[in-house]
Protein backbone atom coordinates (compact mmCIF):
# COMPACT_ATOMS: atom_id res chain seq x y z
CA UNK A 1 0.00 0.00 0.00
CA UNK A 2 0.84 3.65 -0.25
CA UNK A 3 0.17 4.70 3.38
CA UNK A 4 -0.47 7.99 4.75
CA UNK A 5 -0.36 8.38 8.52
CA UNK A 6 -1.27 11.67 9.83
CA UNK A 7 0.38 12.13 13.75
CA UNK A 8 3.09 9.76 12.32
CA UNK A 9 6.31 11.37 14.49
CA UNK A 10 3.63 10.45 17.93
CA UNK A 11 3.31 8.16 19.93
CA UNK A 12 1.00 5.32 18.51
CA UNK A 13 1.84 6.76 15.32
CA UNK A 14 5.43 5.82 15.03
CA UNK A 15 4.43 2.42 15.81
CA UNK A 16 1.86 2.03 12.87
CA UNK A 17 4.48 3.99 10.43
CA UNK A 18 7.44 1.19 11.65
CA UNK A 19 4.87 -1.70 11.43
CA UNK A 20 3.73 -0.30 7.68
CA UNK A 21 7.25 -0.27 6.44
CA UNK A 22 8.07 -3.28 8.55
CA UNK A 23 5.80 -5.58 5.75
CA UNK A 24 6.83 -3.32 2.93
CA UNK A 25 4.14 -0.54 2.25
CA UNK A 26 5.28 2.78 1.27
CA UNK A 27 4.80 5.91 4.36
CA UNK A 28 4.45 9.36 4.26
CA UNK A 29 3.78 10.87 7.44
CA UNK A 30 2.32 14.51 8.06
CA UNK A 31 3.31 15.69 11.18
CA UNK A 32 3.67 19.01 12.90
CA UNK A 33 7.32 19.12 13.70
CA UNK A 34 10.21 17.08 11.72
CA UNK A 35 11.39 13.96 12.35
CA UNK A 36 14.36 12.66 10.96
CA UNK A 37 13.84 9.56 12.78
CA UNK A 38 11.82 9.08 10.64
CA UNK A 39 13.37 9.60 7.11
CA UNK A 40 16.16 7.37 8.89
CA UNK A 41 13.69 4.45 8.62
CA UNK A 42 12.64 4.75 5.27
CA UNK A 43 9.40 7.18 5.69
CA UNK A 44 9.10 10.10 3.67
CA UNK A 45 7.86 13.15 6.24
CA UNK A 46 5.87 16.50 5.55
CA UNK A 47 5.38 18.87 7.77
CA UNK A 48 1.88 20.61 7.99
CA UNK A 49 -0.31 21.36 10.79
CA UNK A 50 -3.36 19.57 10.26
CA UNK A 51 -5.66 22.37 10.50
CA UNK A 52 -4.38 23.98 7.59
CA UNK A 53 -6.56 22.32 4.74
CA UNK A 54 -4.84 22.82 1.77
CA UNK A 55 -1.39 21.13 3.05
CA UNK A 56 -3.29 18.14 4.28
CA UNK A 57 -5.54 17.31 0.69
CA UNK A 58 -1.51 17.80 -0.51
CA UNK A 59 -0.08 15.56 1.40
CA UNK A 60 -2.81 12.72 -0.20
CA UNK A 61 -2.31 13.16 -3.10
CA UNK A 62 -0.88 9.42 -4.87
CA UNK A 63 -1.98 7.68 -1.69
CA UNK A 64 -4.40 5.13 -1.47
CA UNK A 65 -4.69 4.71 2.38
CA UNK A 66 -4.77 7.30 5.25
CA UNK A 67 -4.47 5.84 8.76
CA UNK A 68 -5.56 9.66 10.78
CA UNK A 69 -3.66 9.72 14.19
CA UNK A 70 -3.18 13.40 14.68
CA UNK A 71 -4.66 14.72 17.35
CA UNK A 72 -4.81 16.82 20.68
CA UNK A 73 -5.18 15.07 23.94
CA UNK A 74 -6.25 16.46 27.10
CA UNK A 75 -8.59 17.25 29.87
CA UNK A 76 -8.70 21.34 29.69
CA UNK A 77 -8.42 24.05 27.45
CA UNK A 78 -10.44 26.33 25.02
CA UNK A 79 -12.99 24.18 22.84
CA UNK A 80 -11.93 25.80 19.70
CA UNK A 81 -8.15 24.59 19.51
CA UNK A 82 -9.53 21.10 20.50
CA UNK A 83 -12.45 21.63 17.36
CA UNK A 84 -9.91 23.48 15.18
CA UNK A 85 -7.05 20.15 15.50
CA UNK A 86 -9.27 17.54 16.19
CA UNK A 87 -12.99 17.91 14.29
CA UNK A 88 -11.51 19.96 11.09
CA UNK A 89 -8.26 18.39 10.89
CA UNK A 90 -10.63 15.71 10.33
CA UNK A 91 -12.38 17.02 7.86
CA UNK A 92 -9.49 18.44 6.02
CA UNK A 93 -8.27 14.40 6.06
CA UNK A 94 -11.71 13.35 4.73
CA UNK A 95 -11.03 16.16 1.96
CA UNK A 96 -7.89 15.03 0.95
CA UNK A 97 -9.42 11.13 0.55
CA UNK A 98 -12.36 12.60 -1.76
CA UNK A 99 -10.16 14.81 -3.82
CA UNK A 100 -7.02 12.23 -4.55
CA UNK A 101 -10.12 9.00 -4.62
CA UNK A 102 -8.33 7.44 -1.97
CA UNK A 103 -10.04 4.14 -1.06
CA UNK A 104 -9.38 3.16 2.86
CA UNK A 105 -9.37 5.57 5.85
CA UNK A 106 -8.67 4.35 9.48
CA UNK A 107 -9.58 7.19 11.99
CA UNK A 108 -7.79 6.79 15.47
CA UNK A 109 -10.61 7.48 18.10
CA UNK A 110 -11.18 7.20 21.71
CA UNK A 111 -13.62 5.57 24.11
CA UNK A 112 -14.15 8.53 25.39
CA UNK A 113 -16.26 9.10 22.69
CA UNK A 114 -18.91 7.60 24.84
CA UNK A 115 -18.30 8.15 28.04
CA UNK A 116 -21.14 9.97 30.08
CA UNK A 117 -18.81 9.87 33.94
CA UNK A 118 -20.60 6.64 34.63
CA UNK A 119 -19.20 2.92 34.75
CA UNK A 120 -19.14 1.57 31.59
CA UNK A 121 -19.04 -2.56 31.94
CA UNK A 122 -18.09 -4.50 29.10
CA UNK A 123 -19.71 -2.41 26.89
CA UNK A 124 -19.90 -2.64 23.57
CA UNK A 125 -20.03 -0.52 20.18
CA UNK A 126 -23.73 0.26 20.51
CA UNK A 127 -23.32 2.32 23.92
CA UNK A 128 -24.61 5.59 22.85
CA UNK A 129 -22.82 9.40 22.43
CA UNK A 130 -23.57 11.21 25.20
CA UNK A 131 -25.47 14.49 25.07
CA UNK A 132 -23.75 16.37 27.72
CA UNK A 133 -19.71 16.82 27.91
CA UNK A 134 -17.94 17.01 30.28
CA UNK A 135 -14.66 18.77 28.33
CA UNK A 136 -13.66 19.54 25.00
CA UNK A 137 -11.46 16.62 24.07
CA UNK A 138 -14.11 13.61 23.79
CA UNK A 139 -16.73 16.23 22.34
CA UNK A 140 -14.55 17.14 19.19
CA UNK A 141 -13.19 13.71 18.76
CA UNK A 142 -16.87 11.66 18.72
CA UNK A 143 -17.82 15.08 16.12
CA UNK A 144 -14.51 13.73 14.32
CA UNK A 145 -15.45 10.45 14.29
CA UNK A 146 -18.98 10.84 13.48
CA UNK A 147 -17.91 13.03 10.52
CA UNK A 148 -14.99 9.74 9.19
CA UNK A 149 -18.35 7.04 9.86
CA UNK A 150 -20.69 9.64 7.48
CA UNK A 151 -18.25 9.28 5.02
CA UNK A 152 -18.28 5.90 5.00
CA UNK A 153 -19.36 5.03 0.91
CA UNK A 154 -19.00 8.75 -0.63
CA UNK A 155 -16.52 8.51 -3.94
CA UNK A 156 -15.74 4.96 -3.26
CA UNK A 157 -13.73 5.73 0.43
CA UNK A 158 -14.11 2.91 2.87
CA UNK A 159 -13.88 4.29 6.45
CA UNK A 160 -13.43 2.83 10.14
CA UNK A 161 -13.13 3.82 13.55
CA UNK A 162 -10.56 2.42 16.21
CA UNK A 163 -11.04 3.10 19.70
CA UNK A 164 -7.78 2.21 22.23
CA UNK A 165 -8.14 2.82 25.40
CA UNK A 166 -5.14 3.78 27.39
CA UNK A 167 -2.00 3.16 25.18
CA UNK A 168 1.24 2.86 26.90
CA UNK A 169 4.37 1.39 26.65
CA UNK A 170 8.34 2.08 25.60
CA UNK A 171 8.05 5.81 24.14
CA UNK A 172 5.25 7.13 25.77
CA UNK A 173 5.78 10.81 26.56
CA UNK A 174 2.48 11.56 27.86
CA UNK A 175 0.67 8.77 30.21
CA UNK A 176 3.33 7.46 32.06
CA UNK A 177 5.51 10.04 32.43
CA UNK A 178 2.72 11.97 33.53
CA UNK A 179 2.16 9.50 36.31
CA UNK A 180 5.60 8.98 37.11
CA UNK A 181 6.20 12.62 37.74
CA UNK A 182 2.99 13.18 39.62
CA UNK A 183 3.95 10.36 42.28
CA UNK A 184 7.35 11.51 42.56
CA UNK A 185 5.80 15.09 43.49
CA UNK A 186 3.69 13.61 45.79
CA UNK A 187 0.27 14.52 43.91
CA UNK A 188 -1.13 11.20 42.93
CA UNK A 189 -3.92 10.14 45.20
CA UNK A 190 -6.01 6.70 44.54
CA UNK A 191 -9.36 8.14 43.48
CA UNK A 192 -12.66 6.44 44.73
CA UNK A 193 -12.62 3.25 46.40
CA UNK A 194 -9.71 1.94 44.31
CA UNK A 195 -11.81 -1.04 42.81
CA UNK A 196 -11.97 0.61 39.59
CA UNK A 197 -11.57 -1.95 36.42
CA UNK A 198 -10.00 -0.64 33.07
CA UNK A 199 -8.92 -1.60 30.10
CA UNK A 200 -5.78 -0.05 28.41
CA UNK A 201 -4.02 -1.49 25.66
CA UNK A 202 -0.43 -2.04 24.47
CA UNK A 203 1.24 0.40 21.87
CA UNK A 204 2.72 -2.25 19.31
CA UNK A 205 -1.28 -4.06 19.69
CA UNK A 206 -2.87 -1.32 18.99
CA UNK A 207 -0.77 -0.20 16.19
CA UNK A 208 -1.40 -3.51 14.89
CA UNK A 209 -5.23 -3.23 15.12
CA UNK A 210 -4.90 -0.50 12.66
CA UNK A 211 -2.95 -2.60 10.09
CA UNK A 212 -5.53 -5.63 10.43
CA UNK A 213 -8.76 -3.10 10.24
CA UNK A 214 -7.20 -1.39 7.09
CA UNK A 215 -6.18 -4.99 5.47
CA UNK A 216 -10.17 -5.74 6.10
CA UNK A 217 -11.62 -2.53 5.08
CA UNK A 218 -13.20 -2.00 1.77
CA UNK A 219 -17.00 -1.00 0.60
CA UNK A 220 -18.37 -4.57 1.09
CA UNK A 221 -16.89 -5.41 4.06
CA UNK A 222 -18.68 -5.53 7.84
CA UNK A 223 -15.24 -2.84 8.88
CA UNK A 224 -16.47 -0.35 6.93
CA UNK A 225 -18.38 2.22 8.29
CA UNK A 226 -18.13 0.98 11.67
CA UNK A 227 -16.49 1.75 15.17
CA UNK A 228 -14.70 -0.37 17.01
CA UNK A 229 -12.70 -0.66 20.98
CA UNK A 230 -9.29 -1.83 21.20
CA UNK A 231 -7.66 -2.94 24.09
CA UNK A 232 -5.75 -5.47 25.99
CA UNK A 233 -9.39 -7.73 26.24
CA UNK A 234 -8.42 -8.16 29.90
CA UNK A 235 -9.22 -5.62 32.00
CA UNK A 236 -7.01 -4.63 35.09
CA UNK A 237 -7.34 -3.14 38.61
CA UNK A 238 -6.99 0.51 37.56
CA UNK A 239 -4.58 1.24 40.78
CA UNK A 240 -2.93 -2.73 41.22
CA UNK A 241 -1.56 -1.37 37.48
CA UNK A 242 -0.70 1.93 37.93
CA UNK A 243 0.98 0.88 41.23
CA UNK A 244 2.98 -1.90 39.25
CA UNK A 245 4.21 1.08 37.14
CA UNK A 246 5.49 3.37 40.16
CA UNK A 247 6.94 -0.02 41.09
CA UNK A 248 8.99 -0.32 38.19
CA UNK A 249 10.63 2.79 38.72
CA UNK A 250 11.30 2.24 42.30
CA UNK A 251 8.63 4.56 43.49
CA UNK A 252 6.25 3.65 46.42
CA UNK A 253 3.30 2.34 46.34
CA UNK A 254 0.59 4.64 46.78
CA UNK A 255 -1.78 4.66 49.87
CA UNK A 256 -3.59 7.82 50.46
CA UNK A 257 -7.12 8.57 48.73
CA UNK A 258 -9.38 10.98 48.16
CA UNK A 259 -13.30 10.14 47.94
CA UNK A 260 -15.25 9.98 44.30
CA UNK A 261 -17.07 13.15 45.52
CA UNK A 262 -14.31 14.99 46.49
CA UNK A 263 -12.42 14.86 43.55
CA UNK A 264 -15.35 16.22 41.97
CA UNK A 265 -15.77 19.25 44.31
CA UNK A 266 -11.92 19.47 43.85
CA UNK A 267 -12.14 19.16 40.31
CA UNK A 268 -15.13 21.59 39.90
CA UNK A 269 -13.88 23.97 41.96
CA UNK A 270 -10.42 23.88 39.86
CA UNK A 271 -12.64 24.71 36.99
CA UNK A 272 -14.37 27.57 37.99
CA UNK A 273 -10.96 29.70 39.25
CA UNK A 274 -9.06 28.42 35.61
CA UNK A 275 -11.88 29.90 33.67
CA UNK A 276 -12.03 32.76 35.87
CA UNK A 277 -8.69 33.91 36.05
CA UNK A 278 -8.27 32.34 32.10
CA UNK A 279 -5.60 30.51 33.27
CA UNK A 280 -4.56 28.31 30.14
CA UNK A 281 -2.29 25.00 32.06
CA UNK A 282 -3.96 22.15 32.85
CA UNK A 283 -5.31 21.95 36.15
CA UNK A 284 -4.30 19.10 38.83
CA UNK A 285 -7.79 17.60 39.23
CA UNK A 286 -11.11 18.19 36.63
CA UNK A 287 -14.31 16.26 36.90
CA UNK A 288 -13.88 14.60 34.01
CA UNK A 289 -10.64 13.17 35.31
CA UNK A 290 -12.32 12.18 38.70
CA UNK A 291 -14.52 10.29 36.71
CA UNK A 292 -12.10 8.67 34.94
CA UNK A 293 -10.04 7.32 37.86
CA UNK A 294 -13.05 6.24 39.63
CA UNK A 295 -15.33 4.31 37.60
CA UNK A 296 -14.76 0.98 35.91
CA UNK A 297 -14.86 0.74 31.78
CA UNK A 298 -14.03 -2.01 29.92
CA UNK A 299 -15.49 -3.02 26.85
CA UNK A 300 -16.58 -5.68 24.73
CA UNK A 301 -14.06 -6.60 21.47
CA UNK A 302 -16.71 -9.04 20.26
CA UNK A 303 -16.71 -7.05 17.02
CA UNK A 304 -13.25 -6.56 16.41
CA UNK A 305 -12.82 -9.66 17.02
CA UNK A 306 -15.16 -11.22 14.57
CA UNK A 307 -14.98 -8.43 11.82
CA UNK A 308 -10.88 -8.15 11.49
CA UNK A 309 -9.58 -10.92 13.70
CA UNK A 310 -7.77 -8.90 15.94
CA UNK A 311 -6.10 -10.50 18.74
CA UNK A 312 -3.42 -8.78 20.89
CA UNK A 313 -0.41 -10.11 20.05
CA UNK A 314 1.84 -9.00 22.84
CA UNK A 315 0.42 -9.73 26.85
CA UNK A 316 0.50 -7.29 29.36
CA UNK A 317 3.49 -9.44 31.22
CA UNK A 318 5.27 -9.19 28.24
CA UNK A 319 4.42 -5.46 27.85
CA UNK A 320 4.96 -4.54 31.57
CA UNK A 321 8.88 -6.57 31.13
CA UNK A 322 9.16 -4.22 27.85
CA UNK A 323 8.31 -1.15 29.71
CA UNK A 324 10.77 -2.26 32.65
CA UNK A 325 13.49 -2.06 30.45
CA UNK A 326 12.45 0.90 29.01
CA UNK A 327 12.15 2.94 32.64
CA UNK A 328 15.43 1.55 33.73
CA UNK A 329 17.29 2.76 30.83
CA UNK A 330 15.95 6.05 31.90
CA UNK A 331 16.97 5.71 35.07
CA UNK A 332 20.36 4.95 34.18
CA UNK A 333 20.28 7.66 32.08
CA UNK A 334 21.54 5.59 28.89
Amino acid sequence: MRCLVTGGGGFLGRYIVEQLLARGDFVRTFSRGDYPALREIGAETVVGDIQDRQKVIDACESMDTVFHTAAIAGIWGPRELFYGINTQGTVNVIDGCHEHGIKRLVFTSSPSVTFDGKDQKNVDESVPYPTDWMCAYPETKALAEQKVLAANGIDNLATCALRPHLIWGPRDGHLIPRLLDRARSGKLRIVGNGKNLVDMVYVENAAAAHLQACDRLNGDSPVAGRAYFISQGEPVNCWDWINDILALADLPRLEKRISYAAAVRVGGIFESVYRLFRIQSEPRMTRFLAAQLATDHYFDLTRAREDFGYDPPISTEEGMRRLAAEIGKHSRGT
